[in-house]
């Protein structure tokens, strides 16, 4: 797949993940206030258009949108160190090109800065284990040649950990970007955005660690 296509496939990829997570976040302040109800429907729109997000992308450009993910595979040297700099570029040019979109389509100012403060001890510690859980399982399916389960392994866990950690899984620095620019539901502080993206680059590189065995494991097991 030639170079430019890839880029364009993670830039278009992760502006359209950003504008369904700013986007039903607006949508659901616009029919109620209960919070639970729209994080709910935060959860399935994100879920949903992961899914087809990665089933759609990944003959293409592997569908990452995620700089996490990213530099996991290029520490892993699975991809070429010049070839993660331009995903990592697009991905985050992609995250603010989402909320611009989002904020075009409910006629919102198109840039706007987010007063919502999500950093804290609890939420730093939920974001590297978000991120880790989500690094690791891509990196055990890329180790185990079943990247075919991606489509429904990466929603499945950005689902869950939607509920289960304290800082509802952002777990993606493109996407954390996208969401400074928003001063709605999905939104994060500009002073936040340090400490969410440090733990989702720790969390990437404690998958890496943890996982560093098993694909020794795979590794010899193919030379079998």
């Amino acid at each position: 797949m030639p170079v430019v296509l890839r880029l364009l496939a993670e830039f278009l990829g992760t502006a359209v993940l950003v504008a369904a997570v700013v986007g039903s976040g607006l949508m659901g302040q616009s029919l109620t206030s209960d919070l639970a109800v729209i994080l709910i429907m935060n959860q399935i729109a994100t879920i949903l258009v992961l899914a087809v997000l990665v089933a759609l992308l990944l003959p293409v450009s592997g569908a990452q949108i995620n700089p996490a993910v990213t530099l996991a595979l290029v520490a892993t040297r699975q991809m070429p160190l010049g070839l993660g700099v331009g995903y990592l570029v697009v991905q985050l040019a992609g995250g603010v090109l989402g909320t611009l979109t989002a904020h075009a389509m409910f006629e919102r100012t198109l840039l706007e800065s987010s007063t919502n403060d999500r950093l804290g001890e609890g939420t730093f510690v939920a974001e590297i284990v978000a991120t880790a859980g989500l690094v690791a399982l891509v990196l055990t399916a890329l180790y185990q040649q079943r990247q075919a389960w991606l489509p429904w392994l990466v929603p499945a866990w950005i689902g869950t950990a939607f509920f289960f950690t304290s800082s509802t899984s952002f777990a993606n620095p493109a996407v954390t970007l996208g969401r400074v620019f928003t001063d709605s539901f999905t939104g994060i502080s500009l002073e936040s955005l340090p400490g969410f993206v440090s733990a989702q680059l720790l969390g990437a590189l404690v998958a890496v660690i943890l996982v560093a065995p098993f694909r020794r494991f795979y590794v010899a097991k193919e030379k079998r």
